[in-house]
């Protein structure tokens, strides 16, 4: 395996964003890897090779996946998505398998990874370990949403939690094409609340209220500068490199 495989690159960002190094713990099998968190020693990602027939493809050929971690009300939506499946040995309603042959985008495998190690934090079921506050880098249409309106009424949003925020996180705010920047920096205010709603395309479970904090303009933090610092693309709620996190904590101070 070398560093420039997805699974190379997956490895690389769990050692850079959680101090994680994969294990080899079976002698029968020393391609499979687990990674897991320091605090508790729980794995939040097995990487390994297997047979296509384990997981519903052509058996003879091999392929190499990632099982991660997942909400149990998240698991019919992302076995919606290609190159995910029913996880190989383990327990199929809070884990999948991702393939890591490129069906999946690899900022979009980073995503599910941030999920996972998130959720082996847990402890007795809702019970959270994580205290101190986290950077989140989520993603908004332009087209699709006029978040500057609703900021302007009250200062906050009501967002999609897809991610396991807690009181306090900052979450920065990118949006898309065709402005593919930075614009905002908000704190999470309130988590984990009920919220019912489903378009048929679009459904959201719980949601998050976030404050705005600051406003940067596009040319603060385009992608073009993200890429410089780390990001190379925004697909769906994740961590912000400490790298980026300084730039944008020093332009709110400018």
């Amino acid at each position: 395996m070398t560093e420039n495989t997805i699974r190379g690159k997956l490895f690389r960002y769990a050692a850079e964003h959680f101090g994680a190094e994969p294990e080899y713990l079976w002698k029968r099998t020393p391609d499979c890897a687990v990674l897991r968190r320091s605090d508790n020693g729980k794995w939040f990602a097995i990487a390994m090779n297997v047979d296509g027939s384990k997981i519903g493809f052509e058996k003879g050929k091999i392929y190499d996946i990632v099982n991660i971690k997942c909400s149990p009300l998240m698991t019919g939506s992302l076995l919606a998505m290609k190159g995910i499946v029913p996880a190989y040995h383990m327990q199929k309603e809070q884990w999948v398998s991702v393939l890591l042959d490129g069906s999946v985008d690899e900022e979009q495998v980073k995503s599910l990874i941030d999920m996972s190690y998130e959720l082996a934090g847990q402890s007795g079921g809702s019970k959270r370990l994580r205290t101190e506050p986290k950077d989140w880098l989520i993603p908004a249409a332009p087209a699709m949403y006029d978040i500057e309106q609703d900021f302007r009424r009250d200062g906050t949003i009501i967002w999609k939690q897809t991610s396991n925020m807690i009181v306090g996180d900052t979450v920065y705010i990118y949006m898309a094409a065709p402005v593919s920047a930075i614009m905002y920096r908000c704190e999470a205010a309130e988590v984990n609340i009920p919220y019912n709603y489903d378009d048929g395309t679009y459904r959201i479970k719980r949601a998050v209220r976030l404050r705005l904090v600051h406003r940067y303009s596009a040319e603060d933090m385009p992608l073009a500068r993200m890429k410089d610092l780390g990001v190379t693309a925004v697909r769906g709620a994740r961590g912000v490199p400490n790298t980026l996190s300084a730039e944008l904590k020093r332009l709110c101070r400018e």
